[in-house]
């Protein structure tokens, strides 16, 4: 097998195991409510610390990736992860779940994206964006299977015994996963990219381009509307009528439209550029959080989710391929990583600011149209970044 697909492999697994297990742990808040009493603003905020340490890690993560390669960087993050799962096993007080949220288990978040699509960048020029998205259905295929499975194991083994099941075949599959992954030698470099080896720009050269900190914006804006519509979803669909397992399904369509959405735009981004395909995840992005707003009816919801989720996955494809469009692969991690960074500010204030909207005023309305001007705006920001100069 070539080194380019163990790359996607390895990429596609660690995108599956580390997204898969932290969507499941939403299965554990009801559990720690029973068992602890603790709430659920306490749990979602032990979220909201570990996004945004993957945030502030993932800038020290591509700076390590690009200057030692992904491999050790993966190996130590995946053995982190792990770590922290089974350890979640041994909890029994607030600051416990913080320390493990926030640290070990952040750990392996902050790599997941930044390393392994920094990577997948590095050895494909003429396929990035497809190459990218391949690797990123491993996110959504994650998101649909290890619930199930947590769910089944709690149900059937105990919330303890299954984080230590879980966290050592999670650990162990990054770990396998990391020894497939590393940069391409000079050898290995695709012809179109080895001719423009040395127009990569360095963390410093970017860090004084308008174009990076518009990035950064953008960046912002949109992602506070990723991570906070799956978390209201369902409970606004119950709003409108919808039963439990009615608005569990919303999610799910989430999850299937955002495969097409990561593979379409994928390969749009390797036809009409990776800017353009930008601006057009982001105008569908607007449309979708409108209909958000205007959706009064349950059957209705879900067209509009359909549109959302189709969008949700492509920006998740779009940005890693726009970093090395516009700045190379020189350091293209350190870079990206500072991007994300950016984009989990917004993520971490997003669904507490959304809940807190809704306790005042029993709707989500407002939160809708506020996120739908903030994508709004980054859409017009797309539109005035420059046209990028081929520097892989």
């Amino acid at each position: 097998m070539s080194p380019r697909t163990l790359t996607v492999i390895g990429a596609f697994s660690i995108q599956f195991t580390v997204i898969g297990m932290l969507f499941s742990l939403g299965l554990y808040v009801k559990v720690f409510e029973g068992e602890f009493g603790w709430s659920r603003t306490l749990v979602s905020a032990s979220n909201s610390l570990a996004f945004f340490m993957m945030g502030a890690l993932a800038i020290v993560a591509g700076r390590l990736s690009d200057r030692f390669g992904p491999r050790r960087v993966l190996l130590v993050s995946g053995a982190m992860f792990g770590v922290g799962l089974v350890a979640l096993s041994r909890i029994g007080a607030p600051w416990q779940l913080f320390a493990l949220m926030g640290t070990l288990v952040a750990a392996g978040l902050a790599t997941h994206d930044v390393v392994t699509l920094s990577t997948i960048a590095r050895w494909f020029v003429k396929r990035r964006g497809l190459m990218t998205a391949v690797a990123k259905v491993g996110t959504a295929s994650g998101q649909v299977l290890l619930p199930l499975l947590t769910a089944a194991l709690i149900a059937g083994i105990g919330w303890r015994e299954t984080f230590v099941a879980l966290g050592a075949g999670a650990g162990l599959v990054l770990v396998l996963a990391a020894l497939l992954l590393r940069h391409p030698t000079e050898e290995e470099v695709e012809p179109a990219a080895r001719a423009r080896s040395g127009n990569g720009l360095s963390f410093a050269e970017a860090r004084a381009t308008r174009t990076l900190w518009t990035l950064c914006m953008i960046q912002f804006l949109f992602f506070s509307t990723l991570m906070t519509v799956p978390v209201h979803l369902a409970a606004h669909g119950m709003d409108l009528g919808l039963t439990t397992a009615q608005a569990a399904t919303l999610l799910s369509v989430v999850g299937g439209a955002s495969i097409a959405g990561r593979l379409i735009v994928g390969l749009l981004a390797d036809r009409i550029g990776s800017r353009n395909a930008l601006s057009l995840c982001l105008l569908v992005l607007v449309i979708a959080l409108a209909g958000y707003v205007l959706a009064a009816r349950p059957g209705l919801l879900f067209v509009v989710t359909a549109i959302y989720g189709f969008t949700h996955g492509a920006l998740f494809v779009v940005v890693s391929p726009t970093v090395a469009q516009y700045f190379g692969m020189r350091a293209h991690g350190a870079i990206f990583g500072l991007i994300l960074f950016c984009g989990t500010l917004g993520s971490t204030i997003g669904p507490i600011a959304t809940g807190a909207v809704f306790d005042t005023i029993g709707s989500y309305h407002p939160a809708f149209i506020t996120l739908g001007v903030m994508a709004a705006v980054a859409l017009g920001l797309s539109r005035t970044l420059p046209r990028p100069e081929a520097r892989d």
